[in-house]
């Protein structure tokens, strides 16, 4: 059972409270929109819901990622990596001389989470960015195919790069070495980094739907208001602020990288919506039905780990 399990995660009591506080929220926001819905059956609550329910699954796959073995943990983050990865490939516009290339964008995937795993971080920065962004092109050029092969390159590249590069900043938390007075260690800090992550979603909607005024982008994301934006970035900044006891950052560099979490978040979003509207999608898949695939469900974190891992990284280690 130990082998498997991380039971002892199980005496560490800012996580736990942390894990409980969680499942208190979402068992609020679960009963609170059943109970609008009997009295109220003609309330709009499709999107809240939508959220709610997609919270609730990427927290039971990071909580079940915190609890098992280390080794476990990144085999799940790496097949998020390769869910995603198809999940963005099958939309864009590729062409059938590119799928050998295609293979070589899969097979990094295990060797970029092994370098992880192993917490090679010199090797780990510089394997996609570098090694797999100048082959991808020569792998593409073999087949002799030229039209096209320019979309193809940055397409390839830019898939790569936001669905295995950035996705694995999360696995990589799990590796960083221990700190003298901050037990919390790698688990805890990607359980601040996920509940942040989606208390900003969460929170800009909110805001966005009470306040909301004056649209950002209307032509990408209709419902994005600045009123939402500065209210979720000041509510995210807040909660970073009273969860800091699971990062061993001091006051003010936990204050910059919840705001940085909160801003980076929104952009994630922002980019993934403009990929979809382009393509004239509503959903990257229908993996979780009725919302979405599991890039809907992920667009922001993939933006968010590695912004909050350079900055952990730099700042504490």
């Amino acid at each position: 059972m130990e082998a498997l399990f991380r039971l002892d995660i199980l005496k560490k009591d800012d996580i736990l409270g942390v894990i409980a506080i969680i499942f208190v929220l979402l068992l609020t926001a679960s009963t609170l929109f059943f109970i609008i819905g009997l009295f109220k059956p003609g309330a709009n609550l499709k999107e809240l819901k939508a959220r709610t329910n997609s919270w609730w699954v990427i927290v039971l796959i990071f909580l079940a990622v915190i609890f098992v073995d280390r080794r476990i943990s990144f085999i799940g983050i790496a097949f998020l990596s390769f869910m995603a990865f198809r999940e963005l490939y099958s939309i864009l516009d590729f062409r059938d001389s590119d799928r050998r290339a295609v293979f070589w964008s899969y097979l990094s995937i295990p060797i970029n989470y092994y370098l992880a795993y192993i917490g090679w971080y010199s090797a780990f920065i510089v394997f996609i960015p570098v090694w797999i962004f100048l082959f991808l092109p020569v792998r593409l050029i073999i087949k002799g195919d030229t039209k096209g092969i320019v979309k193809s390159i940055a397409s390839l590249q830019w898939v790569t790069m936001l669905t295995i590069f950035c996705l694995s900043h999360t696995a990589f938390l799990l590796s960083l070495p221990e700190l003298p007075g901050f037990s919390n260690g790698g688990r805890g800090l990607l359980l601040f980094l996920v509940f942040v992550t989606e208390i900003n979603d969460v929170a800009q909607y909110i805001w966005g739907k009470i306040l909301g005024k004056h649209k950002i982008i209307p032509k990408i994301s209709p419902n994005k208001t600045w009123e939402g934006f500065i209210g979720g970035v000041i509510t995210t900044t807040l909660i970073g602020y009273a969860l800091g006891f699971l990062t061993p950052l001091p006051v003010p560099q936990l204050l910059f990288v919840s705001f940085m979490i909160s801003v980076s978040g929104f952009f994630g979003d922002l980019v993934i919506s403009a990929v979809k509207r382009d393509i004239g999608i509503k959903d990257t898949g229908n993996v979780i039905p009725g919302h979405g695939g599991i890039l809907d469900r992920i667009d922001s974190l993939l933006y968010t780990a590695p912004v909050f891992f350079h900055l952990i990284y730099y700042f504490a280690y």
